[in-house]
């Protein structure tokens, strides 16, 4: 607990002035609702009835000054008049409270989000691909607005409570000792039972927290991927998914609002009471002449007053727990160690000279996905890597990316090993289009742009024009500025990959990976793409990943992977003539392909995708 308060200290840095502030305004606005209950007393006892006043001397001079008692007896309006300026002065520095919390509170939930946009940004590949999207939003924003709710009202409640008790009590022990004692009796009560109910409460807002965080995960997957649910009617299976999360969320948060219940009626009866006995032995000791009809005003006020913020410091406590653990799930994130980009690492001129030398590679200490990798491309070459789906061929990109890092062996880029160069310089010099493109809520110009945002318009003409996909635009009623709605909803799977490739041409990069990007494409568009690849990366070093042997047939050079290791190596006519599996993969498709051609009535195309994972 102590530290989740330090925590949010430090995130109230640069806005404590205003917090300051802020409850300087609160406590100066306590002083002057206390004195309100002290001007109807004065007009009770002293004005309407005989007693002498009781007040400071300033004041006893003031009345004097304006007439004495007779003068205010006959205009009482004095007394209303000095109510209303002293509830003017009230609101003013309640608005003044209001609005540097609000703006402090602000501010501190906008650089948090900030802070946490900016983290989550640099943390490594690695811990994206574990972690659950829609609770990584959730804490991004329900637990900032927590934190930020928590700030603005339940903060500043804390001072007016500690001003509000203070100088009642204060001026209740100089009106009467004993009827504040009457006064007092629940209060401790009403502070253990909030206590008791803060360890209580702190854990079930945890446990419903992290059970909103697994229904906004289940809703979130659902809707990026309502097309595939609708497409394989699996509507009912995600409803009842969805019904389980949600029945889970109901139940916990459900027992959150039992305890709160719990609570409130429990004080609800506690500050009933305590008013109870404070008006009873107040109008008793009236009506026996102990104390005056003004003072007992004076102390059912100061009661209603006093034991509503003193009942809130369980709403308060609640709410601190709330955000404890809204400051927990935050720090979780922050907690998590950024990506070490090696800033100060080497910034080589990267020409595409490639080699991998004994390379081994697990993820997280498991069983190795890539064991002695050894090869070497050279400059302006093209290598294609085959085989079966999870034979470790995205992972060897990923190492020349440095998304993840190798645990044995070298890799080196011009003679430089992978290691020593800085992350940032390495992956602005190797472009890829990844085996799923995603494409950003922007117009395709946008998309196309995005690598290289101070590319010119001829340039992302070109690129396109190479990824086979500007006359596709031009037919689009917008062209380039057509919006691609949201993870580019609006194109389909071949348009996506095209505009991907064409992102990457646009960063003009010295080394291409294509991850298995033109799989969503027909084969005479993929020619096309090829051919215009060929003219344009001659100089560049490109990796192909792909299922298809027509892809990859016209590269340098071959590997084929299974089980993480190479199994064959060479160029496709070399391969072909080898017994493995390249030669089995090789017959199986053209044996499809011939099936399938035979098959096809006269006048259709003569080619079709065929494409074989194993």
């Amino acid at each position: 607990m102590r530290q989740k308060l330090k925590q949010l200290w430090r995130y109230m840095e640069g806005s404590k002035g205003l917090y300051i502030g802020a409850i300087l305004s609160i406590g100066i606005s306590t002083i002057f609702t206390l004195i309100n209950p002290l001007v109807i007393r004065i007009t009770i006892d002293s004005i309407i009835g005989e007693e002498a006043i009781q007040a400071p001397l300033w004041v006893q001079t003031f009345v004097e000054r304006l007439g004495g008692k007779s003068l205010l007896m006959h205009n009482l309006w004095v007394a209303a008049l000095a109510l209303v300026l002293l509830n003017s002065v009230n609101g003013l520095f309640l608005y003044a409270k209001g609005k540097w919390s609000a703006k402090a509170s602000e501010e501190i939930a906008r650089n948090l989000r900030e802070r946490l946009f900016n983290h989550l940004q640099h943390l490594p590949y690695d811990y994206h691909v574990k972690a659950e999207t829609g609770d990584l939003i959730q804490r991004c924003t329900s637990d900032v607005e927590t934190i930020r709710r928590f700030l603005a009202v339940q903060l500043v409640e804390v001072g007016r409570t500690l001003f509000m008790l203070d100088f009642a009590l204060f001026i209740m022990l100089s009106l009467d000792v004993a009827l504040t004692l009457v006064s007092m009796i629940v209060v401790p009560i009403i502070f253990v039972s909030a206590l008791i109910f803060f360890m209580k409460v702190q854990k079930a807002f945890q446990l419903s927290d992290e059970a909103e965080g697994r229904l906004s995960t289940v809703l979130q997957e659902n809707l990026t991927g309502i097309r595939v649910v609708r497409a394989f009617g699996r509507q009912a299976f995600e409803a009842e998914k969805f019904e389980k999360s949600n029945t889970e969320y109901r139940d916990l948060t459900y027992n959150l609002i039992r305890l709160l219940a719990w609570y409130w009626s429990l004080s609800d009866l506690l500050t009933m009471l305590q008013i109870g006995a404070v008006v009873v032995t107040g109008a008793y000791w009236a009506s026996i002449g102990r104390i005056t009809l003004g003072t007992l005003v004076v102390f059912t006020t100061y009661e209603t007053m006093l034991l509503w913020p003193i009942r809130q410091m369980g709403r308060i406590l609640t709410d601190m727990g709330k955000t404890m653990v809204s400051v927990g799930r935050i720090e979780e994130i922050f907690q998590q160690p950024l990506e070490d980009m090696q800033t100060d690492g080497k910034k080589p001129k990267i020409e595409g000279n490639i080699r991998f030398e004994n390379v081994s590679f697990s993820y997280g200490g498991e069983r190795p996905v890539l064991k002695n990798i050894s090869f070497q491309v050279e400059k302006g070459k093209t290598a294609a890597i085959l085989g079966a789906t999870g034979s470790g061929k995205s992972s060897l990109v990923h190492l020349l990316l440095r998304l993840y890092d190798y645990q044995e062996g070298s890799i080196t880029i011009d003679g430089v090993e992978l290691r020593e160069i800085d992350k940032k310089w390495l992956r602005r010099n190797i472009g890829i289009v990844l085996q799923e493109p995603f494409l950003f809520s922007k117009t395709i110009k946008e998309n196309i742009g995005l690598a290289k945002p101070e590319s010119a318009e001829q340039e992302i003409f070109l690129a396109a024009r190479a990824a086979a996909i500007h006359e596709g635009i031009l037919e689009f009623e917008k062209g380039y500025e057509t919006a691609v709605g949201e993870r580019g909803v609006t194109l389909s799977g071949g348009q996506k990959q095209r505009v991907a490739i064409a992102r990457s041409l646009v960063q003009d990069s010295p080394v291409l990976i294509f991850d298995d990007s033109l799989s969503a494409v027909d084969t005479e568009t993929e020619e096309e793409i090829r051919k215009a690849l060929r003219e344009r990366n001659k100089s560049r070093t490109t990796f192909i990943i792909s299922h298809r042997i027509t892809t990859v047939s016209e590269a340098d050079m071959i590997l084929v992977l299974n089980h993480g290791e190479i199994i064959q190596k060479g160029t496709h006519d070399t391969l072909v003539s080898q017994p493995g599996l390249y030669q089995r993969i090789w017959a199986i498709q053209n044996l499809l392909e011939e099936e399938l051609l035979q098959e096809k009535p006269k006048g259709t195309p003569s080619e079709q995708d065929i494409v074989i994972s194993s």
